[in-house]
């Protein structure tokens, strides 16, 4: 690309949170007639950098100039008189109003001091006919599909004669057709000199519609690049903050530890639309299998799937060779499956329970309200426990909230543990906890795995994966795209084989 007038340009732009630096003097710039991906794992900065633009927080320091005006944007509805409007991943409309009415929600003409009904509609019109789009705009939002939701939210942001257009993982919920739709009409906009920034997790997609990339990591800008000439393992390997061509050299030779045993589960064409595209995969006794692939590839989506909370709507799964129906994550607990889910505040500890109620929390559930384990019992299981793992803690009594981060993952294990699971599936389980604290928890899972017990094991730390397991199966833009085992396992082999 030449040399070109930028529409937006945030120079040196510094957000702090409490015991966090979210983003240390970030420079981002977005020109008229382009599409600008922002890219970056967990914790890059893009969320911050958005919400500072688009007036949801203010900047700790830096300036933004927009149009050619220095601006700081207190909310955003004073983002959107200049012009800056957000479109996000969930669409933020009202189901039960028309069309028409979202569109003009909080804007409604009026005439004589009324909402003119009129007006609204035609001005509804209006608004989509710069998308191409024609719809009985007096019909409830919830008539339509999702794609065309995520259509009407973009027919509102540009209602007000938008600028620039911020989408946050517009696509999500998209099919591959509705993906081509959107995309069509984004590059309309673009030839009509709109400036759009497109935030995704998904590759093929940056490289489909994008014309310059920047890449954040850790707070920090990493670069901005023309997408046409940013090789994929390239921009992989700033992503997370590894160089491809030193990659090679940093590893270590793999210790091949075992040979799995009998086959525990093994998936068909399992899949679920919108979430995840059918796959096969098979699980063995005795081996630990990872997923690999860069956040939004669908690592956390496939074990949720194969624990029941989002069940397959494809394909068929069979456990022990016969077919098994997973609807719940009562019927995979059933069939001998468990999983730690990657927030471990959120959907994993109690935190005003002590040590000893959450490790009894799962086995309790599972034997029901009229099998009840006596206080002799629960102790003698949570210091068994906290014995077998090495909780660091005076006694199973105390809040787990007060335990250290590692040692509140490892009460989760025990929760776990306690019911004797055959496939353990572990979503980032060494997240937020010290060097010392991922020792322990990688220790605990080989003794597991030579206990017989299969692991599935997801972390964002392609390393982790690249040292811990047998085989790993790499998934890109929501998809399985192939499968990496023994020797041939490194973190440079998946690296490569995400950007292919």
């Amino acid at each position: 690309m030449g040399k070109t007038v930028e529409l937006l340009e945030a120079k040196g732009i510094v957000k702090t949170f409490p015991g966090v630096k979210a983003l240390s003097g970030v420079d981002f710039s977005v020109s008229a007639g382009e599409v600008h991906a922002l890219m970056g794992e967990n914790g890059a900065g893009k969320s911050t950098l958005v919400k500072i633009i688009t007036g949801v927080y203010r900047k700790d320091a830096g300036e933004i100039i927009f149009n050619g005006k220095s601006i700081s944007p207190g909310s955003t509805l004073e983002a959107e008189q200049c012009g800056i409007s957000t479109v996000y991943q969930e669409v933020n409309l009202v189901p039960e109003l028309s069309v028409a009415e979202n569109i003009c929600l909080g804007r409604q003409p009026k005439k004589l001091g009324f909402i003119s009904w009129g007006g609204v509609r035609k001005r509804a019109v209006e608004a989509l006919k710069r998308l191409e789009l024609d719809i009985d705009v007096s019909k409830n939002l919830s008539y339509y599909s999702i794609a065309i939701q995520q259509l009407i939210a973009i027919a509102r942001a540009l209602d007000i004669d938008s600028k620039l257009l911020i989408l946050d993982e517009p696509t999500s919920s998209l099919d591959e057709k509705e993906v081509a739709e959107l995309f069509k009409m984004l590059k309309k906009l673009r030839g009509q000199g709109l400036g759009i920034v497109f935030i995704t997790h998904f590759l093929d997609q940056v490289y489909q519609i994008s014309d310059r990339i920047t890449i954040l990591r850790d707070g920090g800008k990493v670069g901005t690049f023309e997408a046409a000439r940013l090789p994929r393992l390239e921009m992989v390997g700033r992503m997370i903050g590894k160089d491809p061509e030193q990659v090679k050299s940093m590893e270590k030779k793999r210790e091949i530890r075992k040979v799995a045993g009998k086959e525990f589960l093994k998936a068909e064409g399992i899949g679920r639309k919108g979430m995840l595209f059918p796959m096969a995969l098979e699980i063995r006794e005795g081996e630990i299998i990872g997923l690999a692939g860069l956040l939004g590839s669908g690592r956390s989506e496939t074990a949720r799937m194969l624990f029941g909370v989002d069940p397959s709507d494809s394909g068929k799964l069979s456990i022990g060779g016969a077919d098994t129906d997973i609807s719940s994550p009562k019927k995979a607990v059933k069939n001998g499956i468990a999983m730690t889910a990657e927030d471990r505040k959120v959907t994993g500890i109690i935190s005003d329970l002590t040590i000893r109620e959450n490790i009894v929390l799962a086995l309790q559930a599972r034997a029901g309200a009229f099998r009840t384990y006596t206080l002799k019992e629960q102790y003698a299981l949570a210091d068994k426990f906290i014995k077998a793992l090495g909780i660091k803690t005076p006694d199973a009594d105390q809040l787990i909230k007060n335990l250290s981060g590692g040692n509140q993952q490892k009460a989760l294990l025990a929760r776990w543990l306690a019911m004797e699971p055959r496939l353990f599936m572990l979503d980032e389980p060494t997240r937020g906890i010290d060097v010392g604290a991922k020792a322990e928890i990688e220790k605990v899972m080989d003794e597991l795995c030579e206990k017989g017990m299969a692991l599935l094991f997801i972390s964002s730390e392609m390393e982790e994966v690249s040292r811990n397991c047998d085989r790993v199966m790499v998934l890109r833009d929501r998809r399985k795209i192939g499968e990496i085992s023994g020797e041939d396992i490194s973190l440079q082999a998946i690296m490569k084989m995400i950007a292919e």
